[in-house]
């Protein structure tokens, strides 16, 4: 009874917030409003119907199967979501999702207990109608789960032209974490950096198998850091948060990176271009507007001059022009691809506007949930929300991008142990053909990067080497595709 109470007037005493946290959900975004009020009046007629004698046994069962729909909720966000919102409040907010699975278990279990103390019917009965109580609470938040799935994936609209095997599986590496990502490749070597662990890299040699860790140091620690990345390009690695104004450079062998020279300017992404400039993606503070720009040292002085141009862009919804940056140093273009609509950008080392090229999926206007708190003044990115194009990279003439969105005639079979990457000619400006990426079953694709003739892909804590086969890929020019296509 105090645990629900607390829980309720946790929820309704922090209202706004507790629904916009609902809103991001991917199982109960379209019932947010509906939700934030059932959830917490069921809390306290449940907790009122345990101090009745009378009721307290149906108040005991109304309990165990909330709290296996609350369970169930749980164990699919951390198992089969692509992130992982909040709608807990008060001290359960200190709990992580794993504590609090295994919170919710407790109480189910306590309740169940409870049941069979007060019934006054026989065991077996008891545990008939617990199953089937558990059975229906399951199903309800699985049917959820399902039809937002369907729901944000599924669009007949486009067709895609699948190669069967245009990829070739050449080595994978079980790694130890599930919280690395790519930060470079080259001579057979992959370096890995990682969240957890900010000022490590790990190597990985695709030859010989054999995995080193290196730990790298900044000449200027105080900074207030918050998610620091690394790229690298040997024998240089750069070293960035853009919540922090400011680049490190240093040479991998040294493992010292130092600051240099660079305008104060917050960012949200960064490419390495050469040893002397670098690519951000940032936010125009006047206009509000997502903006490139290229930060060049000058030679002979200990300062760099900062050159950007806006994104040709009029949606002025918040996060409808995010999207992920790349730089293609075979075509010396930036190609920036939009999460929430079928468009990129395809933009030269001069920042000029070459052309703004179109995705086969048919969303071209951001179907976005967005909410806003007046109380925290900052909008929300909801779960309705379709995102078209997950991930991107790009070499030799192509763009490669990744989607979860399913065509027409597509079945969602292949998806439990493959990932989707869609082909596109940058020079041709044409979709090129589709093939699948295929990885151990139940894995979600995380990262993914290709080089010349080699794709590297993340997929939780494997690392999977894949070499793209030259009769469909011809690097640096643009390529005749021979084998046929399978529809």
């Amino acid at each position: 009874m105090v645990l629900f109470v607390y829980a309720a007037f946790s929820k309704l005493l922090d209202f706004e917030t507790f629904k916009l946290q609902l809103a991001q959900s991917p199982l109960l975004s379209a019932y947010a409003g509906l939700i934030a009020w059932l959830v917490p009046s069921l809390e306290i007629i449940i907790a009122i119907l345990l101090l009745s004698e009378r009721f307290r046994v149906l108040a005991f069962y109304a309990f165990f199967t909330l709290m296996v729909m609350f369970t169930t909720y749980i164990f699919i966000i951390l198992n089969f979501s692509d992130f992982v919102p909040c709608s807990c409040g008060g001290v359960l907010e200190k709990l992580s999702w794993n504590q609090h699975l295994i919170f919710n278990v407790v109480f189910m279990m306590l309740a169940g207990v409870a049941v069979f103390i007060t019934a006054q019917w026989n065991n077996k009965k008891i545990w008939l109608l617990l199953a089937t109580l558990a059975i229906i609470g399951i199903g309800i938040v699985v049917l959820l789960f399902a039809f937002s799935e369907k729901k944000m994936h599924r669009n007949n609209a486009f067709q895609r032209r699948y190669l069967p095997h245009p990829i070739e599986k050449m080595s994978e590496f079980t790694l130890d974490y599930d919280t690395f990502y790519l930060a470079g490749y080259s001579d057979s070597i992959v370096y890995l950096g990682n969240y957890r662990a900010p000022l490590y890299i790990t190597t990985n040699n695709i030859v010989t198998n054999e995995q080193k860790v290196i730990q790298v140091e900044l000449n200027n620690k105080t900074l207030p850091f918050r998610k620091v990345r690394i790229e690298v390009k040997p024998p240089q690695f750069t070293v960035a948060d853009g919540t922090v104004p400011v680049l490190f450079q240093g040479n991998i062998t040294e493992k010292v990176a130092r600051q240099i020279p660079f305008d104060s300017v917050y960012f949200t992404q960064f490419v390495v271009i050469d040893s002397n400039s670098t690519g951000i993606a940032t936010v125009d503070s006047k206009f509000k507007k997502k903006t490139i720009g290229v930060s060049k040292i000058l030679s002979g002085k200990d300062r760099s001059i900062l050159t950007t141009a806006t994104l040709r862009t009029d949606v002025p919804e918040p996060f409808a022009d995010d999207g992920v940056l790349a730089w293609n140093e075979n075509l010396n273009y930036f190609l920036y691809t939009y999460y929430y609509k079928n468009n990129f950008e395809v933009i030269d080392k001069n920042l000029q506007p070459i052309y703004t090229g179109s995705t086969i999926d048919t969303i071209k206007n951001p179907l976005l949930d967005v909410a806003y708190s007046k109380q925290n003044d900052v909008y929300t990115l909801g779960g309705k929300s379709i995102v078209v194009n997950r991930l991107s990279a790009t070499s030799a003439n192509y763009l490669f991008i990744n989607s979860d969105r399913l065509g027409r005639f597509e079945d969602e079979g292949p998806l439990r142990s493959a990932s989707i990457i869609d082909v596109y000619d940058i020079i041709d400006k044409s979709y090129v053909f589709s093939f699948y990426l295929y990885h151990q079953p139940e894995g979600k694709l995380y990262d993914f990067q290709v080089y010349n003739n080699i794709l590297i892909a993340l997929v939780e804590d494997k690392l999977f080497i894949y070499k793209l086969k030259p009769e469909y890929f011809i690097s640096g020019s643009n390529a005749t595709h021979t084998g046929q296509y399978q529809d």
